[in-house]
């Protein structure tokens, strides 16, 4: 499975933006997809993760009220649309991808494709 992310960009505080991550390969749409995201000299964190169905999501409680994560399986695309942007959400961002819904869908370790990385820069 390839992932393909976009839509990161330079926006102030309190701005929306959307992210995209198109998948191609091997069904990528049958993955459960998260996104996770690395400031400069941290670790890279989770984000939001989403079942194959749609049905269920998880969020960081850092995000929690301001991202929602989506899916169009047709379309083999996973989003972020991220809203009321602080600038400590500033960071590369990443989406992933891995078999199973299970208590480790927060952990990185625990996906196997990664997607290359979009960057996102909230100005004060």
């Amino acid at each position: 499975v390839q992932l393909q992310a976009s839509g990161g960009g330079l926006v102030q505080a309190g701005d929306s933006l959307r992210l995209s991550c198109a998948g191609s390969g091997r069904s990528p749409s049958t993955y459960v997809m998260g996104w996770f995201r690395q400031a400069p000299g941290k670790e890279r964190e989770f984000v939001a993760a989403i079942s194959v169905s749609g049905t269920n999501t998880d969020y960081a409680d850092s995000v929690k009220g301001r991202f929602t994560i989506s899916r169009d399986n047709a379309k083999n695309t996973v989003y972020l649309q991220m809203d009321t942007l602080k600038p400590d959400d500033s960071a590369l961002y990443y989406c992933a991808a891995r078999s199973y819904w299970t208590d480790t869908r927060n952990q990185p370790s625990r996906y196997v494709y990664w997607g290359q990385g979009t960057l996102v820069t909230v100005s004060s």
